[in-house]
């Protein structure tokens, strides 16, 4: 005779879920606003905060004393001493940052490489650095797990990578290497994919539920999309490449957008040699050389035409704009508006903002230990004896 089995422990965990969700998108909240949040009743909310505090994924602090009307709730925050590591492997550096539950980005460290590193390359660098940030935790400190932000076509089921051109990686399994390099659960995804996830919950996208998100980096241009609130991956989680699009007017014919709108070729026409994101900033916004003034036109134009495209093909209402693709916008905002407002169809531009993105440089370390707490969080409860600190 079959028996029924008992549901009640799914729906815990789905509550546990809801609630510590809730706290890590939006910020602390009190037991009273969680409860009209979740349609729980109080008893249920408060033993669920119990359990998420005992997990070491929430925190309760005391009730707001500004409070004048009704007893104060406490109030309920994510853990920031529950932390994920994030990398993100570049052609021209490794870096790697603590990321804390609360969204607090505790510490950051760059390590600038001479030539794209090689896979093992990467991950020994990563391990290295992985090693000296959880010393500097704090006893107690709860490591949930890796995510690793890549500039290329990411699987998203094993997190290996299919192709990253620029740093000359094809069919890298770099979740499975970096779990056996440091011991922790790891993942992997498409550095923009990550970041168009990160600026959607806790930047410019808030609230958003359509939105591109492209990013320029030291690789190129790569996208993410989300739409109705979810991202936009495609059968294998490759959607976005909006880098290796054929733009018209290129000087070498059949070039990619990312071939023509180019962090280097801005370094090259700006006169710098190597310069980190505030220093390219600021000599685009100062520029006044006719020829860096020229070249910044130039990939502006480029850029507008491929924004015009997206933009009358999916019509989303925000386009966000990160890395040095965000300085470019910095520094040409009206004309970059106009241009796009030129070539797009009438009603999908009324429909559209074009910002840059809110994170600034931490945008790729905060999607991917989003990574991390997305697959943390969807079941807490699954922690309990999980022995990772």
């Amino acid at each position: 005779m079959a028996v029924r089995g008992n549901n009640l422990d799914t729906v815990r965990r789905h509550n546990l879920s809801t609630v510590i969700g809730l706290v890590h998108r939006d910020g602390p909240l009190s037991r009273s606003e969680l409860t009209a949040l979740t349609g729980l009743n109080r008893s249920t909310v408060a033993a669920l905060v119990t359990e998420l505090t005992e997990l070491g994924l929430a925190v309760e602090l005391s009730p707001d004393a500004t409070r004048k009307v009704g007893r104060p709730s406490p109030l309920v925050t994510a853990n920031r001493n529950a932390v994920a590591l994030a990398v993100n492997p570049e052609i021209d550096a490794i870096t790697v940052a603590v990321v804390g539950l609360d969204m607090s980005v505790r510490s950051l460290v760059r390590r600038e490489v001479e030539a794209a590193p090689s896979p093992s390359e990467a991950v020994r660098m990563t391990a290295s650095l992985v090693a000296e940030l959880r010393d500097e935790l704090p006893t107690g400190a709860a490591v949930l797990g890796l995510g690793a932000a890549v500039p290329g076509l990411v699987h998203s089921a094993d997190g290996v990578v299919r192709l990253a051109p620029h740093l000359g990686w094809q069919d890298v399994p770099i979740a499975e290497m970096l779990r056996e390099a440091t011991g922790l659960p790891a993942w992997a995804g498409n550095d923009a994919s990550l970041g168009a996830v990160a600026e959607r919950l806790f930047g410019a996208g808030n609230g958003v539920t359509d939105l591109i998100y492209l990013n320029g980096g030291a690789s190129g241009i790569g996208g993410g999309m989300i739409f109705g609130g979810e991202l936009l991956g495609g059968i294998g989680g490759f959607a976005g490449e909006f880098g290796h699009t054929r733009v018209a007017g290129a000087a070498v014919p059949g070039a990619a957008l990312e071939d023509e709108v180019n962090r280097a070729r801005l370094l090259e026409a700006l006169g710098l040699g190597v310069a980190d994101a505030d220093q390219l900033e600021a000599a685009l916004l100062s520029a006044t050389d006719a020829d860096a003034v020229e070249e910044i036109d130039r990939q502006v134009d480029m850029l507008s035409t491929a924004l015009r495209n997206a933009i009358n093909i999916l019509n989303p209402a925000l386009v966000v704009l990160g890395g040095f693709l965000g300085s470019l916008h910095a520094a040409r905002t009206e004309q970059m508006t106009r241009l796009v407002g030129l070539q797009t169809l009438g009603p999908a531009f009324e429909d559209v903002a074009i910002t840059r993105a809110a994170l600034g440089d931490e945008i790729l370390v905060i999607g991917a230990a989003e990574l991390v707490f997305q697959n943390v969080l969807s079941d807490p409860a699954a922690r309990r004896g999980s022995g990772i600190q």
